[in-house]
């Protein structure tokens, strides 16, 4: 699997750019909200991820509002330029956490294996790119890390207001299930529901473990195919 990473000169230029000046990111929702317009009120089959950033609250306690503010906007959109980079769509920004999500419907195990190799690119992309440059002021900014849960079934598309610019969301039980699975993700971990592993590409399948915690943790999701216990996992 070819690994993505972000060293260019000018990309940890423009990241500085955002810490220490006044850079503004672009990160329009205009075209997940596009392709959501045409199935309002309608099924989807989805692959979803919730990528979040680990310990915002600690941070948020420890640093001034707006370097706190600089470090969820660089997280938010390196994030999202990841989700782009793989074709995928946005669908919103919770606080310091993005939602994004992979049509399904035509081929569901190469929208499985595509949105693991996102998550993945997520991960590098933190580690390989953020955190270096905030490696060069420690004194004033934390490393960051997220974590990723994804999962894949049906959502149904909803617009609350008429009019057409209104914003469009998806609900669902796999919208819900992969924002709770981030409560059992260590840093810079991925992991995704049983509709997802078992969809992944052998060689993608290999990376993961089944969680055997799940009674510890209070997990009380049901796989709504079989009636049991939802069967999450994590990589290694």
């Amino acid at each position: 699997m070819k690994k993505i990473t972000f060293k260019e000169t000018p990309r940890q230029d423009m990241l500085e750019s955002v810490l220490y000046e006044h850079y503004q990111y672009n990160t329009s929702l205009s075209r997940g909200q596009e392709f959501l317009l045409n199935y309002v009120d309608s099924k989807l089959s989805l692959v979803v991820m919730y990528a979040d950033l680990v310990g915002s609250t600690k941070m948020s306690m420890a640093l001034p509002v707006e370097r706190m503010a600089k470090i969820i906007k660089a997280f938010l959109h390196e994030l999202s330029s990841v989700v782009k980079n793989y074709n995928g769509f946005l669908l919103k920004y919770v606080g310091d956490a993005v939602i994004a999500f992979f049509p399904s419907g035509y081929n569901k195990y190469l929208s499985c294996d595509t949105a693991f190799q996102c998550a993945n690119s997520m991960i590098n992309t933190i580690e390989e790119c953020i955190n270096p440059i905030l490696e060069k002021d420690k004194a004033h900014y934390p490393k960051l890390a997220v974590k990723i849960g994804i999962d894949e079934g049906e959502n149904l598309a909803i617009q609350y207001e008429f009019d057409k610019s209104a914003p469009i969301d998806l609900i669902g039980y796999p919208m819900n299930v992969a924002a709770k699975m981030t409560s059992l993700t260590g840093p810079n971990k991925i992991t995704v529901g049983n509709n997802v592993y078992k969809l992944l590409h052998p060689t993608l399948q290999s990376k993961f473990h089944k969680m055997k915690v799940i009674k510890e943790t209070g997990w009380k999701y049901i796989d709504l195919e079989n009636n049991l216990p939802y069967q999450v996992y994590i990589t290694e």
